[in-house]
């Protein structure tokens, strides 16, 4: 595979969707071919196992099922539209992948970090993004930016208390910690225009 493969991680309510789709826009201008895609989801498949996860009304589901639904639609995510785009040298930025699992079911639901990658790397094969970029905000800040913003999409991860974003918070550090050649971390604790100012200068030596 020759092409570059970008993930975008974080809490929920970072800014990391706006500023993908800026990005997009940016690299197209200078003339790169680049895929946009989200987890789960980005084909038919994956969208529809991520309306199952994401219903508000499957509040009951279990951790395992969770972690397990979401691994799935990774797979077929990557074998069907990931994989092939970046053999065909293609730029793929993609919204949340492994690390939002290991963060989320992992640390967050208490399954185990290392479990949880166990399960991912059967899903990915050893397919890895060259860079992850980590929209850091505190968890109070992104939840009021949800709370703020009528046109986002609010899912059952939205509905958790502030003590689970707190989790998912300290489950990303020890991401970061476990993966920090790979994991660049982004203040998004910023205009926008600034954020993505600061992604740019941080995805730059890769377009090379």
């Amino acid at each position: 595979m020759k092409g570059l493969f970008i993930t975008f991680e974080g809490p929920e309510g970072a800014g990391k969707t706006t500023v993908l789709s800026k990005l997009v826009k940016n690299l197209e201008e200078r003339g790169f071919q680049v895929v946009s895609t989200r987890e789960p989801g980005g084909i038919k498949i994956s969208e529809s196992i991520r309306e199952i996860i994401l219903n508000k009304d499957y509040t009951m589901m279990d951790a395992r099922t969770e972690a397990l639904l979401y691994a799935a639609a990774r797979r077929q995510h990557l074998v069907e539209k990931v994989i092939p785009a970046l053999k065909d040298n293609k730029i793929v930025l993609c919204d949340r992948f492994i690390d939002s699992s290991l963060a989320y079911q992992g640390y967050a639901r208490g399954i185990g970090i290392e479990e949880v990658l166990k399960i991912n790397e059967f899903a990915i094969d050893c397919v890895m993004p060259d860079i992850t970029l980590y929209f850091d905000i505190k968890p109070e800040i992104g939840l009021e930016r949800i709370s703020i913003n009528k046109q986002r999409e609010v899912n059952r991860l939205d509905l958790e208390h502030l003590e689970f974003h707190y989790k998912v918070y300290e489950g990303y550090q020890k991401v970061l910690n476990r993966f920090p050649e790979r994991i660049k971390v982004i203040n998004a604790n910023q205009p926008i225009e600034s954020v993505l100012y600061e992604v740019k200068k941080v995805i730059n030596p890769y377009l090379s």
